[in-house]
């Protein structure tokens, strides 16, 4: 069963950007919510975003739980395979991130590739559930670089998986687990996240009225040069 959600869903172009790259999805109907981040050269990456925004648009309401997660890892992988086929004729990368949430009945499952994240706030603390597939995360996980130092690596904008990218089949990490009441989601782009502090997306996220506004309008504040998008769910 789909429980009834209450959500809020809004994606900008940024300070300086010309063109939003960013999608997102916000289907209550299907219990079912998105980001996806372009990346490539000129409008590659708009184009990229708003084929996997289209594909998971397309997924059916009625579906049960295990048909949708066949359905989202379906057309994410078909997806993934049209973007490598054109990227192949034109030259070039055309890719996306994405990060997709299904809620149903007392559970959720989060399925993501590339650095868009996804959050839980629970009794006031704000905790990523997704952990992101980038260079600089590699390189914390080997110890080599901080937390404190990664947002100012030179590369800390590569990210090493995504639909489009170089590996033949699309791998999507997953985390599933139970709802709590009073829970709320986060989905993000990598210019809200890496512009807003934690315990402000925290705070923002928790807004009664309409968080997803606000924590885009704080990102706009503080100067943010990338497209921006933030999805609030709360189940």
């Amino acid at each position: 069963m789909i429980a009834a959600a209450h959500d809020w869903a809004v994606t900008h172009p940024g300070a300086v950007r010309p063109n939003n790259q960013d999608a997102l999805v916000s289907r209550a109907d299907a219990g079912l919510w998105a980001v996806a981040d372009g990346a490539g050269g000129h409008r590659a990456g708009e184009v990229a975003s708003a084929m996997i925004a289209a594909a998971l648009d397309g997924i059916p309401s009625a579906l049960g739980s295990e048909e949708s997660l066949v359905q989202i890892r379906l057309r994410l992988a078909a997806v993934h395979d049209a973007l490598r086929a054109r990227a192949a004729e034109e030259g070039g990368m055309i890719a996306s991130t994405v990060v997709v949430l299904l809620v149903r009945d007392s559970h959720f499952v989060c399925l993501w590739a590339g650095d868009s994240r996804a959050y839980i706030l629970r009794d006031g603390s704000l905790t990523p559930i997704t952990r992101d597939h980038s260079l600089v995360q590699t390189l914390i996980d080997a110890g080599s670089l901080s937390e404190e130092d990664s947002e100012r690596h030179p590369h800390a904008n590569v990210i090493t998986r995504a639909v489009g990218g170089d590996e033949p089949l699309l791998e999507l990490d997953k985390v599933t687990g139970r709802l709590v009441p009073g829970d709320r989601f986060l989905l993000c782009s990598d210019g809200l996240s890496k512009t807003l502090d934690l315990a402000t997306m925290a705070l923002l996220t928790a807004d009664p009225a309409d968080p997803a506004n606000r924590l885009v309008e704080s990102a706009l504040l503080a100067g943010v040069r990338d497209n921006v998008t933030a999805v609030v769910v709360q189940p």
